[in-house]
């Protein structure tokens, strides 16, 4: 073992969150040491969001060629060429090296440990690496724990040696599967659905629940349900299966679920994810594992005395959304910095203010954006909300010169106290230019009658506000306020 290493702070997790956290305070001048045992640059960068949106990009401009009259007479294929799709798809995930990464985060003075790190002790992190055994990192003012998530692997009788594909082994793919099987209902389900289908796969969605994207809108996983089935996926709800089995290694797999048989080339696991806390070292200073780390809005773990232990991300259970894990580390650097500088932070201060207005894009056909509460979420926190919703095109009629069977929905989730926006949700092709304006409006309490003066240029997507504002105006506001029957 190595002998103890003095850091200001030391990072356990080298995804986007944890490198936004070191590159932050390296360039503040802290000495600052990054643990990671896979990739650095995390899950999202190598086997999540950036190869899976690059093999639903192509699928998405496919489709809209073919809905535009001038442009799908020149196309011939009826998909796109997988090949060239995968082959971006390696360019986007680096070939899976981290070595640029690497190099970059050394030229602005990060010591990074590529092993396993685990709490040994207050302000103490031992690493396990392969290369050259044990050390001891010191961390002066801070230990941040970013070590996110995994797939979580159902126990379900002969799944698990039947070898199912996750996230990593779908983003990663040499080739597409004739047939597969998609377990779950999800953001992360409907998306593999989406590029399975797109890049020539019969798919069987099965679903545990009533309905896709319970979190959101009923309406969104309505019209995603449409869409996929439009596209031949099967969808089976209020299912789980009962058994696998692969009698051949490379051969194919015999599924059951509702009393019947299938046979497909691959199933692909969405069924949620495991937070990595388990193997952390928690109970060394107090804490429990293998759920996620409980936070204050100052991103520190709760129940840790003098506010040196911080989670970001995945890792507290906030939100799973590689975006949010950015945001975190940034702020969790900003913080590190102002308490070691002897500042007291007041409870609003360099406060984490993700949880009311967290924007999510899910890449489906249609698109889905989502920010803030929806309906049912805001009447069960006790809101007295109104709603208005639109269908399109509607009244927006240029909206069918983007493409041919244009077709969206929207609601806004409106605070009936304070006309501010609780929530939007959008569904449709392009509408995930739309989430910027809906977090700033959700965020900065914008109420909704001064939120219609934000005029949007025509033509353009963002006019889908338009038949959603019409009516809060003020003089709207007054005849709801007005007693009825009353006469002036």
């Amino acid at each position: 073992m190595k002998a103890g290493q003095d850091f200001d702070v030391v990072v356990v997790g080298g995804g986007v969150g944890g490198v936004a956290a070191v590159r932050k305070l390296a360039s503040a001048g802290f000495a600052v040491a990054l643990v990671e045992d896979r990739l650095v640059g995390g899950e999202c960068h190598y086997w999540g969001c950036n190869p899976s949106k690059t093999l639903l990009r192509p699928i998405e401009v496919f489709n809209l060629a073919r809905s535009v009259p001038g442009v799908r007479e020149t196309i011939s294929g009826k998909q796109p060429d997988v090949a060239a799709v995968l082959a971006k798809r390696d360019v986007i995930v680096e070939h899976h090296s981290d070595h640029d990464r690497l190099a970059s985060l050394r030229r602005v003075g990060v010591a990074v440990f590529h092993g396993v790190g685990r709490l040994s002790g207050q302000r103490a992190v031992r690493v396990t690496c392969a290369d050259y055994g044990e050390a001891v990192l010191e961390a002066r003012h801070a230990v941040v724990l970013a070590t996110g998530t995994r797939p979580n692997v159902p126990e379900i009788p002969g799944l698990a040696q039947a070898r199912p594909w996750t996230n990593r082994d779908l983003t990663a793919m040499t080739q597409v599967p004739h047939r597969a099987l998609v377990v779950g209902g999800g953001p992360v389900a409907v998306e593999f659905t989406t590029i399975l289908t797109g890049l020539g796969s019969a798919v069987t969605l099965v679903v545990r629940g009533g309905g896709l994207l319970s979190d959101c809108e009923p309406e969104a996983g309505e019209l995603v349900a449409q869409s996929l089935r439009s596209k031949g996926a099967a969808i089976h709800f209020h299912t789980e299966l009962a058994g696998v089995t692969r009698p051949l290694a490379d051969g194919p797999l015999t599924a059951t679920f509702d009393g019947r048989t299938i046979e497909v080339d691959e199933i692909v696991l969405a069924a949620g994810r495991l937070t990595n806390t388990d193997n952390l070292g928690l109970e060394t200073v107090g804490l429990h594992g293998g759920g996620p780390i409980r936070v204050n809005n100052h991103l520190q773990a709760i129940g840790i005395a003098n506010g040196w232990l911080y989670a970001l991300g995945d890792t507290t259970g906030r939100a799973r959304l590689s975006h949010i894990s950015t945001y975190h580390g940034h702020l969790v650097a900003e913080i590190i910095a102002a308490r070691a500088a002897g500042r007291e932070l007041r409870e609003n201060e360099l406060a984490a203010r993700d949880a009311e207005s967290r924007a999510q894009v899910i890449f489906t056909e249609p698109q889905v954006v989502r920010v803030g509460r929806t309906e049912k979420q805001a009447r069960a926190e006790g809101f007295a909300v109104r709603t208005r919703t639109a269908r399109y095109p509607g009244t927006l009629s240029h909206l069918a010169l983007y493409r041919d069977g244009f077709d969206g929905w929207a609601k806004l989730v409106i605070d009936d106290s304070t006309n501010t926006l609780l929530g939007a949700t959008f569904v449709g092709p392009e509408f995930s230019e739309l989430a910027q304006a809906a977090t700033l409006a959700v965020l900065a309490k914008i109420p909704t009658s001064l939120l219609r003066h934000a005029v949007a240029p025509h033509p353009t997507v963002n006019q889908v506000w338009d038949p959603l504002l019409a009516e809060e105006t003020e003089l709207a506001r007054y005849v709801r306020s007005r007693p009825a029957g009353k006469e002036e």
